[in-house]
């Protein structure tokens, strides 16, 4: 008869990986909350393609351009879409224009967009208080937010693996001077302890709240992979490969931390949504991305200041709403996942 293990911990390998894949593409919830992260990322990185003030492709004056849009040539500088064609030649010159002829940080161009117009065929998503096309606005948006939550939670993913992997494995002092530590960083509020980092310092950048915000929000990996690590360094395969001679950090590197990562996994789900709506509210506040850099918080700052305006509400709070949305659910069903109650059941 097969013996059902539950709630019991083993080596993580590709069985378990694939039953842990199969677990969270089961659910329809997860598919749609999968997809939408993937669009969202493809959203990000295709931005120059789907809004630029340069074509995708351009034939001008004998010359091929390819993706000027990209590599911003000295000889297109000063030119925009708008320009281009009216300069361009028929049966000479022709281009392949992004969707959204228009940069995010184009204000009235050539002076043929009014400010805070609603939506039209013109501008899908209509224009903000300076004239800019605010689906040009969104889609960068998409990548400064995205950006900045991925690169936030790597940060401090790597402080939270390295500190909590240590205060678990070795014990004793140094288990209680980093658990003191990371109760210290929980007793301040994150959000108003990153407000307050960034409310001291001269000016803002995007690096620079990347960083904030990474080493303010560690404390909940550490305690994880802290409490992941006490539990199975007492499993009778690490008892095992200590029998075996292996030494103390190829054991904690690869027997150890492999089985530490599934809590961390679902932390990071959690995380990016987290960060997204952190760098939101801090744009919303004036302490975010500096402008002009496109934001959704700074979008939500101006239809505070014009709220009869509602696409400037609308659809960066609902770009804002669908991401953080999608990443939690997408956390919920890796949790699920990666239960070893069901993973090995």
């Amino acid at each position: 008869m097969k013996e059902r293990r539950t709630g019991t911990a083993r080596p993580f390998g590709r069985a378990p990986l694939r039953r842990a894949f199969s677990l969270f593409m089961s659910s329809w919830l997860n598919r749609i909350a999968i997809l939408f992260v993937l669009l969202l990322v493809a959203v990000a990185l295709l931005a120059d393609f789907l809004a630029s003030d340069l074509p995708i492709y351009l034939r001008f004056e004998g010359r091929s351009y390819i993706l000027p849009n990209i590599t911003r040539p000295d000889e297109l500088r000063g030119l925009d879409n708008s320009a281009l064609l009216d300069l361009m030649v028929e049966g000479e010159d022709w281009a392949l224009f992004p969707p959204v002829p228009y940069h995010p940080n184009q204000s009235k161009v050539r002076g043929e967009i009014d400010s805070l117009a609603p939506p039209s065929l013109a501008h899908v998503m209509g224009t903000d208080d300076r004239g800019r096309d605010v689906f040009a606005r969104v889609v960068y948006g998409t990548r400064i937010s995205l950006s900045i939550g991925f690169v936030a939670v790597s940060i401090y993913v790597v402080i939270g693996l390295l500190l909590g992997a240590v205060a678990g494995y070795s014990g004793g002092v140094v288990d209680a001077s980093i658990s003191r530590l990371i109760e210290v960083m929980m007793s301040f509020p994150a959000f108003f302890f990153i407000l307050a980092v960034q409310g001291m310092l001269e000016k803002t950048s995007i690096f620079q709240l990347m960083v904030v915000i990474g080493l303010t929000r560690w404390t909940d990996v550490a305690r994880l992979v802290r409490g992941e690590i006490l539990r199975i360094k007492n499993e009778s395969y690490v008892t095992a490969a200590v029998s075996a001679g292996v030494g103390r950090i190829r054991l904690l590197v690869r027997h150890i931390l492999p089985n530490a990562m599934g809590p961390v996994l679902v932390s990071i789900s959690f995380g990016v949504a987290g960060s997204v709506l952190i760098e939101a509210a801090l744009s919303f506040l004036g302490f975010g991305t500096p402008p002009p850099t496109a934001s959704w918080g700074e979008l939500l700052t101006q239809a505070y200041a014009h709220h009869e305006c509602w696409w400037l509400t609308a659809f960066p709070g609902a770009s804002l709403f669908v991401t953080v949305l999608s990443y939690n659910l997408a956390g919920e069903g890796l949790r699920d996942a990666v239960d070893p109650r069901l993973l090995y059941e």
